[in-house]
């Protein structure tokens, strides 16, 4: 295993070493990157999945930068998703869990919202008009949590924090691809650690979630991450360290790609609409005949984010029928 360095460091106005740390994953996107701050204290941005490929790769690489596991003091996740967070616990000397409040139920497993969360997708199952032999798939959605790590989240970080001990680093919330997604900035060299926002050579899936508390409006993730890689425009990004693939730069023009894209699949979607109307499985059924058996959660969040997309642009509406709701065309 290959230890990538990837800080470039000025006394002058870079305090931080970034070290990134590839590892394994069970999962179809591949390889996960870590990456390790030198500064002031030894502080872990990610921390891969919970496999025994992925621990061994971890203490292959941070032996390689004269590192060991029990020196590392700090660990900040850029969201919940099990390949972001599941080896905090082999760290033995961890003062500190950081991340988003919305990631507090995920590390320390709320049953309550486990159950919470269970029933939404039951709900918009039944909303969307998803057949009932796609109801088992509710019983495998507290499966990825045996790839995670659990425990007490110390910090809250949230819009305009900083990082503990590593106060050149900026939080950015970046909601989206998950809702505890955020993203940590450096000014001074235009230095990005961005988890899964943004991604030079696939775009990332914004995923439904159910809203953090009962009885209220459900996120529009495709909105959201549209509104997020925005918002990173603001930012003088000179390099984006990723969770997945390379690293890169000249975000602009990939955000305008995936700005673009985005909105040509939600003309095709409107294009289907005006057929007549249609519930959000049958549009999924129409958009992915080949993925939606094998990544229906990845298709139907897909297909409802378009669906909200052209809802906020006043190009369609809904209606019910029963507990089934259907989309058409505004005139």
């Amino acid at each position: 295993m290959i230890i990538h360095f990837l800080g470039v460091i000025s006394l002058k106005t870079i305090k931080d070493t970034i070290h990134q740390l590839t590892l394994p994953t069970p999962y179809a996107v591949g390889d996960v990157h870590c990456y390790l701050l030198e500064g002031e204290q030894l502080t872990l941005i990610d921390a891969g999945v919970k496999t025994e490929e992925a621990w061994e790769a971890m203490k292959l690489q941070l032996d390689q930068i004269n590192i060991t596991p029990d020196q590392i003091e700090q660990v900040a996740l850029t969201h919940h998703h099990p390949d972001h967070m599941g080896l905090v616990q082999h760290f033995p000397n961890i003062k500190k869990v950081a991340g988003h409040p919305f990631l507090k139920p995920w590390y320390e497993q709320n049953e309550q919202f486990f159950i919470e969360y269970e029933n939404f997708f039951r709900q918009m199952y039944i909303e969307s008009g998803v057949p009932e032999d796609f109801f088992y798939i509710l019983k495998t959605l507290k499966k990825p949590l045996k790839w995670t790590s659990s425990g007490e989240l110390h910090e809250e970080l949230t819009e305009g924090s900083f990082l503990s001990g590593h106060e050149e680093w900026k939080v950015i919330e970046t909601p989206g691809h998950a809702q505890s997604h955020i993203s940590f900035f450096r000014e001074c060299d235009g230095a990005l650690i961005g988890g899964d926002h943004l991604l030079a050579h696939i775009s990332s899936n914004p995923l439904l979630e159910p809203p953090q508390t009962v009885h209220t409006t459900r996120p529009r993730p495709l909105l959201q991450y549209r509104d997020s890689m925005k918002k990173l425009l603001n930012y003088n990004i000179k390099k984006v360290y990723p969770g997945h693939g390379e690293v890169f730069n000249d975000i602009d023009s990939l955000i305008t790609q995936r700005l673009k894209h985005q909105e040509l699949r939600a003309a095709k979607v409107l294009k289907l609409l005006e057929e007549g109307e249609k519930s959000a499985f049958q549009v999924c059924e129409r958009l992915f005949p080949k993925h939606i058996h094998s990544q229906f959660g990845l298709t139907m969040s897909e297909t409802i984010g378009q669906l909200d997309y052209l809802e906020e642009k006043g190009h369609i509406s809904n209606n019910f029928l029963g507990e089934r709701k259907y989309y058409y065309v505004n005139r």
